[in-house]
């Protein structure tokens, strides 16, 4: 108690303080320890050539949006050190969300596993050029509150538009200050379920 606020006090007013911390914290701390937990035993599993990337409890609609209530850690996938360095990912700026939705298909199917850099929070600030075929980016964002996996592209300045891979679902365009970056997809896990 001294060390946070400088004040003195007795052993029991430390032991409220404390339990008024777990009380705010608790949830954070035991995800942090939950996350410790599975990444000793991917180590211990798999070696220290190996890093844990937590997966949440999250959905990304390839669709209309999707709203989640929690952000709880339901696992891990592991992924190998060296590849992670080459794609320029940290542990710490990647997580693993799940599609939500068939807007994206045939490149995202509903139910996969995609792997979000947190740090790629900026959609390149380029108009894309007449005959430009390459295919912009594709991003975790929020619409209005609202998670979503689309390409991202800049239309004009301050206007985004997102992109579907299923021809079914038209562009969409938003202005930039009712979106933003969560990150930029890097990797997508697909079950073929036929």
């Amino acid at each position: 108690y001294y060390v946070l606020t400088g004040q003195r006090t007795n052993l029991g007013a430390t032991y409220d303080l404390m339990a008024r911390v777990d009380r705010k914290h608790g949830p954070a701390l035991e995800m942090a320890r939950q996350a410790a937990e599975m990444e000793a035993a991917i180590e211990a599993s798999f070696g220290p050539q190996y890093i844990p990337i937590p997966v949440y409890d999250a959905f990304l609609a390839a669709g209309n949006g999707h709203l989640n209530d929690t952000d709880a850690v339901t696992g891990s996938l592991a992924f190998r050190k060296d590849w992670l360095n080459d794609m320029g990912l940290s542990r710490d700026s990647a997580v693993i969300a799940t599609a939500s939705g068939d807007s994206m298909e045939p490149t995202i199917h509903n139910g996969d596993m995609l792997l979000i850099d947190l740090d790629r929070t900026s959609v390149p600030a380029r108009a894309r050029e007449a005959g430009d075929t390459r295919p912009s980016g594709i991003y975790a964002v929020l619409d209005d509150g609202a998670a979503r996996v689309k390409r991202v592209e800049l239309a004009a300045p301050g206007t985004f538009a997102l992109l579907s891979d299923n021809p079914a679902f038209p562009v969409e365009f938003r202005p930039s200050e009712s979106m933003s970056i969560i990150g930029r997809v890097v990797w997508w896990g697909h079950t073929n379920r036929d």
